[in-house]
């Protein structure tokens, strides 16, 4: 199973970062074999449609899951279309939620949280 995680570093000790769309990196780990991958999100300084151009990252990187906090309904809709699981991380290192995945102790989401508006702040936050 691949499993990518929204993160704001590059390895496994890095924090979960909780916006999909706005998120630095995309650390995705090969559950069977723990080959590990990081991309970079090409999409976090986008005026508009973060979201749906890391959407469309991840369904091109082949994933099954995604774990992140925080996600538009763009990109949720682009993910599911795709069959891809999204769940919500509970902890703060991508490790850590990778673990509790593991043992089915994370949370699916089914509903987006509220979209962002771009940049027009200058910060994406």
């Amino acid at each position: 199973m691949k499993v990518c995680f929204s993160s704001e570093g590059r390895n496994l000790d890095s924090q979960l970062d909780p916006r999909f769309g706005r998120c630095k990196y995309f650390v995705i780990v090969d559950t069977k074999t723990n080959d590990i991958k990081v991309v970079e999100n090409e999409g976090l300084v986008s005026e508009h449609g973060a979201g749906v151009s890391a959407a469309n990252l991840v369904v091109d990187e082949g994933v099954d899951v995604v774990v992140t906090r925080n996600i538009g309904p763009n990109s949720m809709k682009i993910l599911t279309n795709a069959k891809i699981t999204i769940y919500e991380g509970k902890a703060d290192t991508i490790n850590s939620n990778l673990e509790l995945l593991k043992q089915d102790k994370l949370n699916e989401i089914k509903e987006p949280r509220k979209a962002h508006s771009g940049l027009q702040n200058r910060w994406g936050r």
